[in-house]
């Protein structure tokens, strides 16, 4: 096992500034994702039962994550051959649910 990449974590830590109710939520994902050992969405979902496969515009598969109670989606990429989890959006339900999002390549 590897210690899996989360690009960018700065990007995440901006969410939480932003979005204070967030915090917790992002924190603890964060340390999660971190120690994480996740081989496909199946592995995710057993630390976040309700995450999602998405297919955006591109073909790719995003994994979507409820979070701060479903107030907001936590959009990233993770490329599980490599251990990378590309963060990609954190949109309030509103944001998300105008499904602009899933244009963006």
């Amino acid at each position: 096992m590897f210690r899996v990449r989360i690009i960018k974590k700065s990007t995440v830590r901006a969410f939480w500034l932003s979005h204070p109710d967030a915090e917790k939520f992002l924190k603890a994902w964060l340390v999660t994702v971190q120690s994480a050992d996740w081989n496909s969405l199946s592995d995710v979902r057993r630390a976040y039962p309700h995450a999602d496969g998405v297919k955006v515009s591109s073909g790719n598969i995003v994994t979507v994550f409820n979070a701060a109670g479903n107030k907001y989606r936590l959009i990233v990429s993770i490329k599980y051959k490599y251990g990378i989890v590309y963060i990609r959006d954190f949109l309030t339900h509103r944001e998300y649910d105008m499904d602009v999002w899933k244009k963006r390549h």
